[in-house]
């Protein structure tokens, strides 16, 4: 089962390598790169996380854990480059917010590999493929004062091509139809404002990433924000539904 998912996690890379090349086909030389340089990055940092999950539990445990407080010190750090007083107030509800999500976040790293895994996967898919959708055919924006590169089509876009590795990947999960779409659902729409939320908070401190850690995606909360919140829904739905 686990040699399965990887080759369609390989098609999938194969698939967003496509995308990309159609989106830099047209692009000046150092844009391309950045993009590539984004891809390739996001590459690493999959693997890491599925051969994480797949041969230690634990691994991913402290991973999570890891990313958690990485993302907390890039929450902080901003607060402290742009200590206007008027922000304290959203500042304050940010961070209980942050705590609470990320504290969901870390008992999602306890449950059982087969949900972690599944949940992982159609979360990256819809992040990714919302970005790739969103460049190659997103017109309208969604809310362009917060976050000015989320369109409508990527959305669906990433939402579709989401649901249907959720269906690829059902065997995973031990559920009924009805309570797979549930949980797949919630993913995708705390994975969505996961995405927004870090952007706004970005928005308000005149940031465009949160850090330079990662190579063409910037901070670690710039990559993993839908990942935190995603993850955070599944510990709800899976004592909800009974999935472990």
């Amino acid at each position: 089962m686990i040699q399965t998912i990887y080759l369609i996690i390989l098609g999938y890379f194969i698939l967003g390598g496509v995308g990309f090349y159609l989106i830099n086909r047209n692009r000046d030389r150092d844009t391309a790169k950045k993009s590539y340089t984004k891809y390739f990055t996001y590459v690493v940092i999959i693997h890491v996380l599925f051969f994480g999950i797949v041969l230690k539990p634990i691994v991913f445990s402290a991973l999570s854990a890891g990313i958690v407080m990485v993302g907390l010190y890039e929450l902080l750090k901003l607060r402290t480059l742009n200590p206007d007083k008027s922000r304290s107030a959203f500042f304050s509800r940010a961070i209980v917010v942050y705590l609470l999500v990320s504290a969901g976040f870390i008992i999602f790293g306890t449950l059982s590999r087969e949900l972690v895994l599944f949940s992982f996967l159609v979360i990256s898919i819809f992040d990714s493929f919302s970005q790739i959708s969103g460049q190659l055919f997103g017109k309208t924006r969604i809310s362009p004062n917060i976050s000015p590169n989320k369109t409508l089509g990527g959305v669906v876009g990433g939402a579709i091509i989401a649901g249907f590795s959720a269906f690829l990947l059902s065997g995973l999960v031990d559920s009924r139809h009805l309570e797979l779409a549930i949980l797949s659902a919630g993913i995708l729409v705390f994975a969505f404002f996961g995405d927004l939320g870090a952007s706004l908070y970005k928005r308000k401190f005149g940031v465009k990433d949160f850090s330079k850690i990662l190579p063409g995606h910037g901070g670690v909360l710039d990559r993993f924000d839908s990942l935190i919140a995603g993850g955070a829904w599944v510990v709800l739905a899976s004592r909800l539904l009974e999935l472990y």
